[in-house]
């Protein structure tokens, strides 16, 4: 009886053309990161955000998710490398992105679901025609160019119309009272389903450009970062995005060297992110009793690949147990430390 090795050294090279080391399981691969600028969260990561890897941030709004990203590319751009937020959710604020430490020259700032207007200098905004926009391209389909009617419908009205052509003609004219069509009111139901039909058609247009520009920023390259929020879009909208997509995006960080962050209320991208992190509710900070102090956001890792690399030194000392949890506070300027 052949011995394993040898079995397992016959399958890899019959599939060796089509899938090398078949048999051979993957080696470790321990990422490098980039610290996210905040302590505590730091300290957890172990360093930070992992580079050309895909990281999940979930959780509700005011928890903390834009914050951390934020603190995040404000590191980033400190070394002079170019980073792009894609919001699909229309939230972001260039001014508080100034504020926390980004450098808003290095960022390409992707807005989706909104109208193409043009502000004037006199600070007038006007929708543009349609003629500044490329033309669609023509389908052809039946009678040469484009989607004509059927040929049954062509028919239609066909006997009124002979009928009329061949009648007899008085001296004078007669007129015909023409039909009123009858008008009926929509209901109140019919009008909400359409206002629910036409919101939930501009929230798929939204995440469509957002899915394409990020596809279009990695295959570009050149991006350390790339930032996808979807913060405020419910889970059943981002839930209907194909995994093909997320494994899409991991495969071009790992090529481009770039790291991918992904804000939502729902974990989307499963088992293709490399780190998931999940934030509570920000709880309001005590301390002050008649103004707004700060928030203190609390942030729990749900997984994470690969943290340490592999040693052979036995600790002599019982490590410590596993800490999958961390808090901070986001203070205001008005508020003094104590």
């Amino acid at each position: 009886m052949p011995h394993a090795s040898a079995i397992r050294l016959q399958v890899e090279t019959a599939l060796a053309r089509k899938i090398p080391s078949a048999l051979t399981p993957q080696r470790r691969i321990v990422r490098p990161v980039v610290e996210t600028g905040i302590e505590a969260l730091d300290d957890l990561l172990q360093g930070g955000f992992p580079v050309g890897a895909v990281s999940e941030l979930i959780g509700p709004e005011c928890s903390g998710r834009t914050s951390a990203a934020l603190s995040f590319l404000a590191r980033i751009t400190e070394a002079n490398k170019v980073c792009a937020w894609i919001d699909v959710s229309n939230t972001f604020d260039p001014a508080s992105a100034a504020a926390v430490g980004v450098n808003l020259k290095k960022l390409l700032w992707v807005r989706c679901g909104v109208q193409q207007t043009i502000t004037t200098r006199a600070g007038r905004r006007f929708l543009l025609p349609e003629k500044y926009f490329a033309p669609s391209p023509i389908k052809k389909g039946l009678h040469g160019g484009g989607f004509g009617p059927h040929p049954r419908t062509e028919v239609r009205g066909l006997s009124d119309a002979v009928g009329d052509l061949f009648a007899p003609r008085c001296a004078e004219p007669q007129h015909r009272p023409r039909p009123q069509k009858e008008s009926a009111e929509p209901s109140s139901a019919a009008v909400t389903q359409t206002v629910r039909s036409a919101k939930r058609a501009k929230q798929y247009d939204a995440i469509e450009q957002g899915v394409r520009s990020a596809d279009l920023l990695l295959q570009t390259g050149g991006f350390s970062a790339i930032v996808l929020d979807m913060g405020s879009l419910a889970p059943e909208f981002v839930a209907r995005i194909e995994l093909s997509t997320w494994h899409r995006y991991r495969l071009a960080a790992e090529r481009t060297q770039s790291s991918i962050l992904l804000l939502s209320q729902y974990p989307c991208a499963k088992s293709t992110s490399e780190l998931q992190l999940r934030l509570s509710p920000a709880e309001e900070s005590g301390r002050e009793t008649t103004v707004f102090a700060g928030m203190q956001p609390r942030i729990e890792v749900v997984r994470q690949r690969f943290t340490q690399a592999e040693s052979n030194v036995v600790p002599l000392r019982k490590p410590p147990q596993n800490v999958h949890t961390a808090g901070w506070s986001n203070r205001t300027t008005w508020a003094v430390r104590r």
